[in-house]
């Protein structure tokens, strides 16, 4: 089975944006350079976290979002990582716990106080190990409360080790009920995998100008 992607117009072509308001907008934040292709900022109804800057280690910002304007350059950050923070999301069943993956190998899962943040948080409320080299994807199980995945450059998921990848993986996904969950390697292959037996569902890969399945 191939498959070819037919290519239109956006309806949004007529659609523009208008920039906000500078007191609408979050200034002098110091995002990070340093994050590949991974995500440097996450948000939930509450807070807007992003990976910033930091020497010595690896760290990011939870800002409330009410909180627009001018940063102060003092403001507390979430730094536990001995390496930069390559990946950040946020809990879907907890707005207050984030979780962070670093390339110090560890995943965090952090708790972030319901008031302010008046200092530096540096120790985590989980630290999971498992990974052999650099973590850079971690992913909430969208059903299943305090449920994490992970990917690291070793090409494992662990805790249940999921080590059919023969590359670095660059994205994964769940379905919407968790039941399955699709990973993108740079192998040029797409998996999609029961992540509960640890076995492959269905793999697709790119050939020479097209989609197949095996």
């Amino acid at each position: 089975m191939s498959w070819n992607p037919q290519y239109r117009s956006s309806k949004f072509r007529h659609v523009y944006g208008k920039a906000a308001s500078k007191e609408n907008c979050y200034d002098n934040v110091p995002i990070t350079h340093s994050v590949y292709d991974n995500q440097f900022c996450a948000v939930n109804p509450r807070f807007i976290a992003v990976v910033t800057e930091c020497a010595g280690g690896g760290a990011f910002l939870v800002i409330p979002i009410s909180q627009t304007g001018k940063l102060d350059p003092h403001y507390p950050r979430i730094c536990g990582h001995k390496g930069n923070v390559l990946d950040i999301k946020w809990n879907p069943f907890d707005d207050f716990v984030i979780a962070s993956c670093s390339e110090d190998t560890t995943v965090k899962v952090w708790n972030i106080p319901q008031h302010l943040l008046t200092k530096s948080i540096t120790d985590a409320q989980k630290d999971l190990l498992g990974h052999s080299r650099r973590v850079g994807l971690i992913e909430w199980h969208p059903t299943a409360s305090n449920i994490l995945f992970s990917s690291g450059y070793d090409y494992k998921t662990p805790v249940r080790t999921i080590g059919f990848h023969t590359d670095v993986i660059l994205s994964m996904s769940f379905n919407t009920d968790g039941s399955l969950l699709a990973t993108v390697c740079r192998d040029r292959k797409i998996r999609i995998i029961d992540p509960r037996a640890g076995t492959i569902f269905q793999v697709c890969w790119w050939g020479e100008n097209d989609w197949h399945e095996q």
